[in-house]
């Protein structure tokens, strides 16, 4: 096999990249835009010893799951990577990965998994439904400013004025603070210069209320005639409810500062999640907030959460990587007292500010690392009836984990956004005394090959 050959494949399966996946003479071969049971005739670009990478040439024989992108860019945009592939098939393909890391990662025999998986829940509709857009903003080869997203492994700005998973309102709304820029002579950022002032525009909408927030990421620490702005915003979005500054000086791609200010209205926006207990939770969400950007999803989410945490009213719940409160006050509506751990301290303000938001006096916030915190605290406290841990991507750390081994909870509910992680994880866990009961696959985010996972683990439970 060499660069250049054209080989015409049967897609087989596609990667957690959303590439699909064919074999010839022995070689694994990924083909960007390539839709399992597509035949196609690829252009082999780059030769490894055991596999290649290829580009689609033509599609010979069309899969029975390809449909036409909803998007035009999205072959272009690295946002959406399986676009191209019905939403069914799409949910079929992310419900397998989880079974197949569960298996391949956790250790878990095939037949188990299958016989405590519950249906993978799909969105009702798989467009419009982010309610956070985060645009980059650049100039193109003429020298005009652009909007839109990064190509795929790139930090090039595919131009986008009508992102199909944003809102139509989100992307009007950055192309109006572009009109601001043209109309005052601001520059966007230069990533290899260093130099020009605005570098994203974050668009952020209450789903619940439609309360919207702007904020403009900056170079800098202002921005000139901020009325104008507000003017221009308003012609899209009339009650704008907060426009704020973030400040990014850093020469790297970090997208947030760590300082905001509000240059209009308020400093955060209100949204509201209703779960199936009937129970409805009000959060106040600044810019550097980490909120589920589905929020229908979300409360799908959390509702299956709240359901494995089996909740009557008396027992002691901790949540690790708590953000600004959105699972813990979800679990103290029905629990007696809930402990949550966060490291970002902003997050933990928003938090406590949530919960006297929503009357709840038995939820406790603590700033700090969880593998840090919780140790030196579960010591000096009573022992939780239930851990319920929604980690970043690279899962728990393991001093974590084996303190909440030591710390003997029930049930341990476990929110993850990479099933590799979770997969180990939760193969440390059983090798300490837990057992896997269920499990159930949200997917949050369609026409990606992203989603969200949800199991129970129980002491009580055994494996099969």
């Amino acid at each position: 096999m060499n660069k250049n050959d054209i080989v015409r494949l049967t897609i087989e399966d596609m990667s957690l990249e959303g590439a699909g996946i064919g074999h010839t003479d022995g070689v694994t071969i990924f083909v960007k835009d390539a839709v399992v049971g597509d035949v196609c005739d690829v252009i082999i670009t780059k030769v490894k010893k055991t596999y290649c990478f290829a580009a689609l040439k033509e599609v010979v024989e069309a899969s029975p799951y390809r449909v036409q992108p909803a998007c035009s860019n999205a072959k272009q945009c690295g946002g959406c990577q399986i676009m191209q592939v019905s939403y069914d098939k799409q949910l079929e393909i992310k419900d397998n990965i989880v079974a197949n890391n569960l298996v391949k990662i956790g250790g878990y025999d095939r037949a188990f998994v299958d016989s405590i998986h519950e249906p993978i829940i799909g969105m009702t509709e798989p467009l419009r439904y982010r309610n956070k857009a985060q645009v980059p903003i650049g100039l193109d080869k003429d020298g005009n400013i652009i909007a839109g997203f990064y190509g795929a492994r790139s930090h090039r700005i595919v131009p986008s004025d009508d992102c199909k998973i944003c809102s139509k309102k989100s992307m009007d709304i950055v192309y109006a603070v572009i009109d601001y820029m043209n109309e005052c002579g601001i520059k966007p950022y230069d990533e290899a210069t260093g130099k020009g002032q605005i570098r994203h525009v974050l668009v952020r909408e209450g789903k619940a209320t439609g309360e919207t927030m702007v904020c403009v990421v900056v170079n800098g620490d202002s921005l000139p005639k901020v009325d104008s702005l507000v003017d221009h915003i308003k012609t899209v979005e009339s009650e704008l409810a907060s426009l704020v500054l973030n400040v990014n000086t850093r020469r790297d791609n970090v997208i947030m500062g760590y300082e905001t200010k509000a240059l209009y209205g308020k400093e955060a926006i209100r949204d509201t999640i209703t779960l199936t207990s009937g129970d409805t939770i009000a959060f106040d969400i600044s810019a550097n907030s980490f909120y589920q950007v589905n929020h229908d999803q979300m409360e799908r989410l959390y509702s299956k959460a709240l359901e494995y945490a089996d909740l009557h009213g008396t027992e002691e719940v901790w949540d690790l990587y708590c953000g600004i409160g959105t699972i813990s006050l979800s679990m103290a509506k029905r629990a007696g007292r809930v402990i949550g751990i966060e490291v970002v301290p902003q997050a933990i303000e928003n938090a406590k500010a949530n919960a006297k938001l929503n009357g709840l006096d038995n939820a406790e916030f603590y700033c700090g690392e969880a593998e840090v915190v919780l140790p030196e605290i579960y010591e000096k406290m009573s022992h939780p009836d239930v851990i319920m841990v929604d980690p970043p991507r690279k899962g728990c750390d393991v001093v974590a984990l084996d303190t909440m081994i030591k710390m003997q909870p029930s049930r341990i509910v476990y929110v993850s956004c990479d099933s590799a992680t979770l997969a180990r994880d939760l193969k440390h866990l059983e090798e300490h005394g837990y057992h896997l009961e269920k499990y159930t696959v949200v997917d949050q985010f369609g026409h990606t090959m992203h989603t969200e996972t949800v199991v129970l683990m129980s002491r009580e439970g055994s494996r099969q």
